[in-house]
């Protein structure tokens, strides 16, 4: 069978060897967590629970307890990763390095979980807005990296009908593995999510789509739908084959428009992780208060899949893999290609947050900028159809001519440079810049 795929795109080194082979583990709870009120595209919540009355220092809270939400549509509610007594409302700070209000638990080492979480009715006893309800209130986001509120991406417009729904396990960017490894250890509840989802929007179609170089994941995924109507679509092995339109375009052959969205072409894409999520959160109750991360890199003891609660500062990660062999060139929060430097090893494990690495000088070498010699190298590779080299002539006018908003972020330009040109960084400014301008147009 011929692998599916879109235009563009390159191939860099994977680095998934080191721990695609490692199963997930769990780590220890922490003695104390710090959970950012904003871990999610929209309103940040405020400290509440789930009677709405105001959280504060010294309240006890119980494992999976909504300890912040808001009125707003496009939100997700938070809940407490441990049981135990919260010491104080104060702030985190956050890989973009933004300080935002957080609310900090000091374990009680016990995991009370709340006497009101239980499973819902099974899946065909619940109508399609009660399982948008269990997701919106369980705090469920994209957890491939987005953190969009699945609630509202399952409530397209009136008027706009989903009839596809893509469950996207290419975990495209090289050494992240915890999709990977949840395709293989737990299929069932990814194919229970995905049901879960159709159900909740009426879509017909269901695609849990694998990159051709997970041979274990895809026959676990496989035999997981056997029996039912979802597919296992096969997509090649390049960077980025997970980003959703490019996603989009190989499993269906559909282009989502400029400045667009994919509701509006009937389908929406979600994450493994965040498939599983919304089993669980059916089956038993339990909103999102843990996540798998990839703990991975060449200065890394001993890389490894990790199931981790939400708060959990990124240094335990490092210390239960055994630290690092060398101090590390670079620490990046997500993958290499579109994740960000990490300067401070204190912030948190939030729900998007899929990979920490710790790379040496030889992996993140700096290279010195030389002129743009016109080679069209980041043409041929842009999934999104751009001409990167003139998007990004920051802050010239002339950029805003080359749909700067349309670009996906995903760096392919940058990496295939010859002349080591910050293309994505200026990218960036001119969508700034770009954003900007059309706010004030109104």
């Amino acid at each position: 069978m011929v692998a599916k795929t879109f235009r563009g795109g390159v191939h860099p080194p994977e680095y998934k060897e080191l721990t695609e082979s490692s199963a997930i583990e769990a780590l220890p709870p922490p003695e104390k967590v710090i959970v950012p009120l904003i871990q999610h595209i929209g309103a940040p919540c405020q400290p509440a629970v789930a009677d709405e009355t105001v959280l504060k220092k010294g309240d006890s809270v119980c494992l999976g307890e909504k300890i912040g939400d808001t009125d707003a549509f496009v939100s997700a509610p938070v809940h407490a990763s441990v049981s135990g007594e919260v010491m104080e409302i104060g702030e985190a700070r956050l890989v973009d390095g933004r300080k935002v209000p957080a609310v900090v638990i000091e374990s009680d080492g016990e995991d009370r979980p709340c006497e009101s979480i239980q499973p819902a009715a099974s899946l065909e006893n619940l109508t399609p807005d009660e399982i948008k309800e269990i997701i919106r209130e369980a705090g469920i986001v994209g957890m491939g990296g987005a953190a969009f509120p699945c609630h509202v991406k399952y409530s397209p417009p009136e008027g706009i009908e989903l009839d596809t729904i893509i469950i996207n396990g290419c975990e495209c960017e090289p050494f992240l593995t915890c999709d990977d490894r949840l395709m293989r250890e737990d299929p069932g509840e990814i194919v229970f999510g995905l049901q879960a989802i159709l159900k909740a929007t009426g879509a017909e179609r269901g695609v849990i789509a694998v990159e051709n170089n997970k041979p274990d994941a895809i026959e676990a995924m496989r035999a997981a739908v056997d029996g039912t109507s979802l597919e296992v679509v096969i997509v090649e092995t390049k960077y980025p084959e997970g980003a959703e339109k490019q996603l989009i375009k190989a499993v269906t052959d559909r282009e989502v428009p400029s400045g667009g969205l994919p509701f509006q072409i009937g389908v929406v894409v979600n994450n493994v992780a965040t498939a599983a999520s919304i089993a669980r959160a059916v089956k038993t109750g339990m909103p999102l208060y843990e996540r798998i991360v990839t703990v991975s890199g060449d200065v890394v003891a001993r890389p490894a899949n990790l199931l981790v609660r939400i708060g959990t500062p990124i240094r335990e990660l490092f210390e239960y893999c055994g630290g690092f062999t060398e101090p590390p060139a670079r620490i990046i929060a997500g993958g290499p290609m579109m994740g960000q430097a990490v300067g401070d090893l204190d912030i948190p494990v939030v729900k998007g947050m899929s990979g920490l690495l710790a790379v040496s000088s030889e992996i993140s070498a700096y290279h010195e900028e030389e002129p743009c010699i016109r080679c069209g190298r980041c043409v041929d590779v842009c999934p999104a159809f751009l001409m990167p080299l003139y998007a990004a002539r920051y802050p010239d006018d002339e950029a805003l001519e080359y749909d700067p908003l349309d670009c996906i972020e995903c760096g392919s330009c940058a990496y295939i440079c010859p002349a080591n040109q910050r293309l994505l960084a200026r990218i960036r400014l001119a969508k700034a810049e770009a954003q900007a301008r059309a706010d004030a147009a109104g």
